[in-house]
């Protein structure tokens, strides 16, 4: 849940901005999902495509039960209703014909659009954050998790007070002239969600130092990290059990994997890696949910390798890599790391489709058509990561000093030492190593 303490910010907002869904849900909340298109805004993908995919968000909470969905095509957007009149009429008919409880906008809503469209058709409304936030709170499980929420949420909600409640103002006693007017209601809920967002982000802070610390020891380690990143459903938890032998939940929703795992593995070479599963992305994530959880995505940042595992029996595939390349560029993953393209899910794909992956696979080596379902290709997989990993090596000759025992020691678990002689002060050992090992060195 959002809110844990029943004193916090999120519970003071609940009057204002509504209980969060999960509050207030029946076993089967009727549900209906629309997705505004408006015609002259520039979109990579196909409305119903994008229709399907929120349709898909929202049968990602189990309490939701969608009756219904519409692509909504606009020439403009109205700025207090978002919708037209005569839309409005009609969608609220059909509404209250149905029976709906809850209504998915697909796209940003204002507060004062929300207060006037629950207005207007007597129902709940949630835009595409509200929803995707509600699928993360029911996602979460680790402390990390669960306070990474908590933060993107409150700072979600402290945007939504801004001109939405301005006829709840209220004045402190007294005549004013020490001070000027009183403090609005406003006011007092955003310095509530403030002090949350405070205390939220120390406690985050000191799971960060965790994650740092962990990170820090695995340096120390002989094993390269090697990072599974995709769009939401996708199938990376599925290739995650599949090499690993993990029992991570992997089932065909979107966000079915929201806390990181990783395991150790090894390779068809005998070398041993660390794999990495993380959070889907999904087009339009949130900008409170990315800087919630980039201490999360920092594993991506300092992975050795990235598996970009893609639905290719999708049909919007190119558009679902193209929104991953754009997150990992916001991210800051370097240039040179390099990624391995994993067509998944081949068994879903026909003969032709199959044939010209095959092809392509064969004129790009770093691309490589899987099923993480039958396990076809993960072995031409692993074998892969296992070349890339092996990259070309260079020879360095290090002078190492006796009170540096644990770096020497690094060196022997590489395996990269040549020659070593000892010296006066020190060790002078001649190593054969990767650039990615020589940047592990650097960074001990």
């Amino acid at each position: 849940m959002i809110a844990q303490d029943p004193q916090d910010a999120t519970d003071l907002l609940s009057d204002r901005t509504g209980k969060r869904l999960r509050d207030t849900a029946t076993a089967a909340t009727r549900t209906w999902v629309l997705h505004p298109a408006l015609k002259s805004a520039y979109s990579r993908r196909l409305p119903e495509h994008g229709l399907a995919e929120a349709v898909a968000l929202a049968a990602a909470l189990p309490e939701l039960q969608v009756c219904g969905s519409e692509v909504i095509r606009l020439s403009r957007t109205h700025p207090g209703t978002l919708l037209g009149s005569g839309k409005l009429a009609e969608l609220k008919a059909r509404f209250k014909a149905d029976r709906i409880d809850l209504v998915i906008v697909d796209g940003a809503v204002s507060p004062v659009q929300q207060r006037n469209l629950e207005r207007e058709w007597g129902v709940k409304l949630l835009d595409r954050t509200s929803l995707i936030l509600e699928i993360f709170a029911d996602r979460a499980r680790t402390r990390e998790g669960v306070l990474q929420v908590e933060l993107a949420a409150l700072s979600y909600q402290r945007t939504r007070l801004v001109r939405a409640w301005t006829h709840l103002e209220r004045q402190r006693g007294g005549f004013g002239f020490v001070g000027g007017p009183g403090e609005t209601q406003i006011e007092s809920d955003r310095r509530a969600i403030d002090d949350q967002v405070v205390r939220l982000r120390r406690q985050l802070d000191q799971v960060v130092k965790t994650r740092e610390l962990h990170r820090a020891a695995r340096a120390k380690v002989p094993f390269p990290v090697v990072a599974l990143v995709g769009y939401t459903n996708a199938g990376k938890s599925t290739l995650f059990n599949r090499i690993t032998g993990a029992e991570v939940m992997a089932r065909d929703m979107l966000f079915a994997t929201l806390d990181p795992t990783m395991r150790g593995v090894v390779l068809p070479s005998g070398a041993k890696v660390i794999l990495s599963d993380t959070v889907g992305f999904i087009s339009d994530l949130p900008t409170q949910l990315v800087a919630a959880f980039r201490a999360t995505l920092e594993e991506v940042l300092s992975a050795d390798l990235i598996l970009h595992v893609r639905d290719i029996s999708h049909p919007e595939t190119v558009e679902q890599a193209a929104d991953v390349t754009d997150i990992l560029a916001s991210l800051g993953v370097k240039e040179e790391t390099p990624v391995i393209e994993v067509c998944n899910k081949l068994d879903l794909v026909d003969a032709s489709q199959r044939e010209a992956l095959t092809a392509q696979a064969a004129q790009r080596p770093l691309v490589l058509p899987v099923s993480a379902l039958t396990g076809e290709g993960v072995e031409s997989l692993l074998t892969l990561v296992s070349r890339v990993l092996d990259e070309e090596r260079s020879e360095a000759l290090l002078r190492v000093p006796f009170d540096q025992g644990r770096r020497r020691a690094w060196l022997h678990d590489q395996n990269v030492v040549q020659q070593e002689t000892q010296g006066e002060d020190g060790w002078q050992i001649t190593v054969r190593w990767t650039a990615r090992q020589e940047n592990r060195w650097q960074r001990l």
